[in-house]
């Protein structure tokens, strides 16, 4: 077997290995399959061309049948950067790069009745005409704009991961320099078609690794949403519409003011439903003050105090009003003067928030349970870990109470925590 059929053989597997891998795809949605499908039968399509003007520059002259072959090659290039447009960007309708696309084919055609582009001498010999780069031009513009376009997409990604696209980009300009300058009149594939193809591979395998991660983000929303569920526990709301309903009848103006509360805390657990990054603590703590004050009424033996000394920092939501409901509902409640309270200070290695109370307490060891108090604990320690580099610690002795201090990295050594 001659070394150009091992070349062609080890690119159709490569091509093949691209429309499996895409087939199997889990995190690719049809719509982004679809234009996988399209690249790779654009490829083979290349892949042909390539073979049958290889043939024709090597035979008898047949000027028409080459000419078409030629017009075919460089019209599929800037077709295959497109394809790539709507898979970076598939809501935009790109017309600008659909138009250079249609533009470089039609400069082509013209090849038809015009030298303009290129012609094919009686001799069999390519001569380039006045607008015979187009194509080169059209796909430099489009590999920019597609590299910008990329870049854009998924900025906040570090320098090494936006490697690939940058280093496909360079492999493409060094294959039209080598098809251009240094053209191989052995192999039937040419350079740009071979770096084509590793590229389409390259591209696919980097942009799965992006879709696996917005699929990550979005189950990071939804456990966020679960979350904040949990935070409004039905037994909760039915309690505090009870103690509304009883306060109705036998103090209207303390009902009105727990229905303005209840309404506030509402409004706050939906609000965190669309919060990505951290709140102010100011704002966390008017949300476990309007909890706090609810459960005031319903329950007189409970007191929650504060005692803020340091309160400009951020924190993610929902962290210190489950601390504060866990204490309730799980530790004082059943106390006959339970207290629970708030206390924050700055110290040397960052912010710290201190929940405490005179409850029931637990074993401290047994954090890792998966009872409901324990669980919601958890959850807030590992959004604390992995949004700002935070850390939570309980201390818990059985009949005397627990204490929770949660510790916020200082902004300017949240990147060594």
């Amino acid at each position: 077997m001659s070394l150009n059929m091992v070349i062609v053989l080890l690119l159709l597997l490569q091509l093949v290995g691209l429309v499996f891998s895409v087939s199997v795809d889990a995190y690719i949605s049809r719509r982004h399959k679809r234009i996988f499908y399209l690249i790779a039968l654009a490829i083979f399509a290349l892949m042909i061309q390539n073979r049958v003007e290889f043939a024709l520059s090597h035979t008898e002259p047949h000027v028409l049948i080459r000419t078409i072959s030629v017009i075919i090659g460089y019209s599929l290039r800037p077709v295959i950067l497109l394809l790539y447009f709507y898979i970076v960007d598939e809501q935009s309708t790109h017309l600008l790069a659909r138009v250079l696309v249609g533009v470089n084919a039609f400069v082509y055609l013209t090849a038809l009745v015009s030298p303009l582009s290129f012609y094919i001498s009686d001799v069999n010999v390519f001569h380039r005409g006045p607008l015979g780069f187009t194509s080169h031009i059209v796909s430099a513009f489009l590999l920019v704009a597609l590299v910008v376009q990329t870049i854009r997409r998924y900025g906040k990604l570090g320098k090494m991961e936006l490697f690939i696209p940058q280093f496909n980009a360079g492999l493409i300009v060094a294959s039209v320099y080598m098809d251009t300058f240094h053209e191989n009149a052995r192999c039937t594939i040419s350079y740009l078609t071979m770096a084509v193809i590793t590229c389409s591979l390259f591209y696919y395998i980097w942009l799965h690794l992006q879709f696996v991660r917005e699929h990550e983000r979005d189950l990071q929303a939804e456990q966020r949403i679960r979350i904040m569920m949990t935070q409004i526990q039905p037994h909760f709301l039915f309690n505090t519409i009870t103690a509304f309903t009883s306060l109705c009848r036998i103090d209207p103006i303390k009902a009105e003011d727990v229905a303005t509360k209840f309404a506030g805390y509402l409004r706050r657990n939906l609000y965190s439903l669309n919060v990505e990054g951290c709140v102010p603590f100011r704002q966390e703590l008017e949300h476990t003050q309007l909890y706090a004050d609810i459960e005031m009424v319903r329950f007189d033996n409970v007191r929650v105090e504060y005692d803020i000394g340091d309160d400009d920092f951020e924190l993610p939501p929902l962290t210190v009003q489950p601390m504060v409901e866990n204490a309730i509902s799980h530790g004082v409640r059943i106390r006959d003067k339970g207290i629970v309270r708030v206390v924050t200070y700055r110290a040397e290695d960052g912010h710290k928030i201190v929940v405490e109370d005179n409850g029931v307490g637990f074993e401290a060891q047994k954090l890792d349970s998966l009872s409901e108090e324990h669980v919601g604990l958890r959850n807030v320690r590992e959004r604390i870990e992995s949004m700002c580099g935070g850390t939570l610690v309980v201390e818990s002795t059985a009949d005397v109470g627990t204490k929770v201090t949660i510790t916020i990295p200082l902004q300017g050594k949240r990147g060594q925590a």
